[in-house]
């Protein structure tokens, strides 16, 4: 059976513990911010660095290296090299969020694609978890993440405008949240391209015209990316009526 030590108890490193426990890994224990990370990786065949990125590398150093012993770490965005002085570096990046380590690790076993770099154990883990290991160049990290958080982060805050504009006309969030559901659906059914729809892909000026007149000036810069986005993705065909 392989053995885990976890490095952070915020909401990753808690989900990986319960989701690793429950695919029969041992969790043999979870180290916070406070704990001393010297002799973390001594006793266990992998250590999992679950903690923000600017964190990693300084801890990493501060963990006696042990020869056997996988260092991961679960940043999307960084590379090896802030393992450096390990023998056996790896990264573990679910492309899942994790609001709270009870969803978290349903999501971690749910058939998750996880980036992988580095030992073996990585992917090892992956599949553990049922997951579905992607390796990403050294070099594609960032431009990998940066993909990840559109995806995510992103896609969030612009939630965030829909609540704070539909608020102004007195419409919860929850009426529009059938629409936004549906639209990911298309998009997993027809790509981007085919399931685009409104008055950006089709050209029609008057409409986005009234939009913008409508909306609070600090809305619009938000409001007219996502137009050019929209834009960019219908291409430069003429318009169309549907």
């Amino acid at each position: 059976m392989t053995s885990v030590r976890i490095i952070g108890g915020g909401r990753a490193g808690r989900s990986f513990e319960t989701a690793l426990g429950e695919a029969g890994l041992e969790v043999a224990g979870v180290l916070h911010r406070d704990d001393d990370f010297s002799g973390a990786a001594k006793g266990v065949d992998v250590l999992l660095v679950a903690v923000p990125d600017r964190f990693v590398a300084a801890i990493a150093r501060a963990v006696a290296p042990q020869g056997s012993t996988a260092v991961v770490h679960c940043s999307g965005s960084l590379g090896l090299d802030v393992l450096s002085g390990h023998e056996r570096p790896a990264s573990l990046h679910p492309l899942v969020t994790l609001p709270d380590p009870v969803i978290g690790a349903l999501r971690l076993r749910g058939g998750a694609f996880f980036a992988v770099a580095g030992d073996q154990v990585a992917t090892d883990i992956a599949l553990a978890l049922a997951g579905h290991p992607i390796v990403v160049a050294e070099a594609d990290r960032p431009a990998y993440h940066a993909a990840a958080c559109i995806a995510a982060n992103h896609l969030v805050a612009l939630m965030g405008q829909v609540q704070r504009v539909a608020g102004t006309v007195g419409l919860p969030l929850d009426a529009f949240l059938p629409l936004a559901r549906g639209a990911l659906d298309d998009v997993a059914l027809l790509g981007p391209a085919g399931a685009l729809t409104g008055p950006a892909a089709r050209g029609d000026e008057a409409t986005l015209d009234r939009h913008r007149a409508a909306l609070a000036p600090e809305e619009r810069d938000g409001y007219d990316a996502a137009v050019g986005l929209a834009r960019r993705l219908a291409g430069a065909g003429a318009p169309t009526w549907r």
